[in-house]
């Protein structure tokens, strides 16, 4: 016989239960208003005051006040700088530098410093866990060893620079949980330098790296092809890591997980994020590591075994790229400031803030997350709690072709779980930690089995 007070804890767990789910599966006002805090007008200030200093390349001239890279540089710092000035010095911001000579690549026209611009918003409960937004600080006409001539790249990158400028400007109005980096890199049109050299200073130093999101003109809604779109963008995204080992490479032989690297996972963290708080957008899942056969900033970060995605507009305009001022055939070519839409550049920037912020205020990820119910009806999985206060966990899973994740189960704060009558051969499966806000690590893909 069950008694009353039984059946009154177990009504009582059930409710608890309940709330815990409900509570994981909300969404936050918080968001929203960063979403409203971006500014099309200061993005576009922004955007002026880079495409200003007349070429912006990697080996233009370093000591005007007025032009070239040197003097784009120290303006940005200096925005960081009074952004740091604003929020009790919150932002660490300091130049992060290599140098690269002529025996470097024959795109290098002369021995010079490769210098980027770091800000650090230190996170309070995971400092060494960091979320980066990258711009492009350098710009390129039609020779990309031309230092001396015009090449004001207003999209190509004077848009993501500002927009990784924007985004301190609103997210350092918030304490987060783990640290967010806004970058300005440089030396990209000459071979992924700034990159290159960021992602190396972050692995001498141990940072734990969960996400790179590297914007690369995010301001065109013109494509060649005439088509005008400011609600589309595409994410890039490589399938795998390079860095993957042999076991690996064998494990998905036979377990699968083809496209469920960890740049996947992260892309598909931004899809969602973005259709679940702007639904207006249209988010573009591209599998490529980039654009055919071209390479971003993001890539450096992929060579080390760093999850990073590209973020960019969805329609190109090659006219506007990588080309001399010039009007041939009646036809306008150049990186100029009209050929930017400031409020499609605020809107990208939105999505890579919202993103950030749920990233930094989401618990760390689980570790260890292993696969079983090899010829059983129903599949398990298990994985290692991580430390701190949590919600608990959600399992996700999905049909073997599809490319989003399709169902979930909030399982509580448990490190096993059965999912019965779901057989293990037919889907794809993964585990994301639940904070108490209801803020979502990202999903992490099984990568052992188990009986």
């Amino acid at each position: 016989m069950i008694s009353k007070t039984t059946l009154g804890i177990a009504s009582l767990f059930t409710l608890f239960f309940t709330l815990q789910n409900l509570k994981a599966q909300q969404t936050d006002d918080r968001i929203y208003q960063i979403i409203e805090d971006v500014s099309a007008e200061r993005i576009e200030s922004d955007i002026r005051t880079l495409a200003g200093f007349g070429t912006r390349n990697t080996f233009s001239d370093t000591v005007s006040e007025t032009r070239g890279i040197g003097a784009a540089r120290r303006w940005i710092k200096s925005e960081f700088d009074s952004i740091s000035s604003q929020c009790d010095n919150c932002l660490d911001v300091f130049y992060q530098k290599d140098f690269v000579t002529t025996e470097d690549s024959d795109r290098v026209p002369h021995d010079a410093w490769v210098v980027n611009v770091v800000a650090i918003q230190k996170g309070s409960k995971y400092p060494n866990r960091y979320i980066l937004m990258s711009g492009d600080i350098d710009s390129r006409n039609s020779d990309g060893s031309d230092f001396e001539g015009d090449a004001p790249g207003a999209n190509d990158n004077a848009s993501g620079m500002a927009g990784a400028i924007e985004a301190a400007r609103v997210l350092s109005k918030y304490d987060f949980e783990s640290s967010i980096v806004y970058v300005g890199l440089s030396g990209e049109e000459q071979g992924l330098f700034g990159g290159q050299g960021l992602a190396q200073y972050a692995k001498d130093n141990n940072w734990e790296i969960i996400g790179v999101l590297n914007n690369d003109m995010i301001g065109n809604i013109e494509g060649v092809d005439g088509v005008i779109d400011n609600r589309s963008f595409r994410i890039f995204s490589e399938p795998v890591p390079p860095t993957e080992t042999e076991r690996e490479r064998n494990m998905r032989r036979f377990y699968g997980g083809e496209v469920d690297g960890i740049s996947r996972q992260l892309a598909r963290y931004v899809h969602k994020t973005t259709q679940t708080y702007m639904p207006e957008m249209n988010p573009m899942m591209i599998y490529r590591l980039d654009r055919f056969g071209r390479g971003g900033h993001h890539r450096p970060f992929n060579d080390l075994g760093f999850p990073g995605i590209r973020i960019m507009e969805a329609h190109e305009n090659y006219n506007r790229q990588h080309q001399d001022l010039r009007t041939e055939d009646g036809i306008d070519y150049g990186d100029v400031v009209e050929g930017v839409n400031f409020d499609y550049a605020k809107k990208l920037t939105a999505v890579n803030a919202i993103n950030m912020a749920s990233l930094a205020w989401a618990p760390p990820a689980p570790n260890n997350v292993e696969i079983g119910g090899i010829v059983a009806p129903s599949a398990k999985l298990r994985w290692e709690k991580v430390d701190g206060d949590i919600a608990g966990y959600k399992i996700y899973w999905r049909d073997t072709t599809a490319p989003q994740w399709q169902h979930s189960r909030f399982v509580g704060d448990v490190n096993e779980f059965t999912l019965e009558g779901i057989v293990i051969d037919n889907f794809y499966f993964g585990v994301a930690t639940v904070g108490k806000d209801g803020h979502e690590s990202v999903v992490v893909f099984p990568s052992g089995t188990f009986r």
